[in-house]
């Protein structure tokens, strides 16, 4: 009995030592893979508010330059865990849209109006992409300074054109 009440306290602190290190463990690897998928949506956050600008002077002055694709690919994994499967599908759906960019600059004996209605649907789609992520990746104060910071290009707001703002 004198063995046992020895014993026990050394069983009972190593199985509470155990389990503690075991939760602890548990805990920081889900803070590092949080941050690792709000660095990933951060990513592709930027490069869609990239690629919504060259859309739009596409659309507006006719210059076409590559969309960039290369976060959103290397990337996906990690916001596929990440992103419930609506927001996902919302930027999924922008970087489809990369194929009719590419189609609308590449046919310049399409009908302007047909290539501007192809480009603002293209252009929505970023903007409802970037709407998705913004409030999953920014706090309120950061959304607010890279308003001030970035303009009418930053979050959604789509700039004044020659015919006047746009809705």
């Amino acid at each position: 009995m004198t063995d046992l009440d020895r014993f026990l306290p050394g069983i009972l602190g190593a199985v509470v030592g155990v389990v503690g290190w075991l939760l602890v463990g548990v805990y920081m690897q889900r803070r590092q893979f949080a941050r690792q998928a709000m660095n990933a949506g951060r990513a592709v956050y930027f490069e869609l508010l990239i690629n919504r600008m060259n859309v739009v002077v596409a659309r507006d002055l006719g210059s076409f330059v590559p969309l960039g694709r290369s976060s959103f690919d290397r990337l996906l994994p990690e916001l596929a865990t990440w992103l419930p499967a609506g927001p996902l599908q919302t930027v999924v759906v922008a970087y489809m849209g990369h194929a009719g960019y590419e189609s609308a600059g590449s046919q310049r004996d399409a009908p302007p109006e047909l290539r501007r209605g192809a480009l603002d649907q293209i252009e929505t789609a970023h903007r409802l992409a970037l709407d998705a992520l913004r409030p999953r990746l920014f706090s309120r104060r950061e959304i607010a300074a890279l308003t001030r910071a970035a303009g009418p290009y930053a979050l959604g707001i789509t700039p004044p054109t020659a015919e006047g703002p746009r809705p």
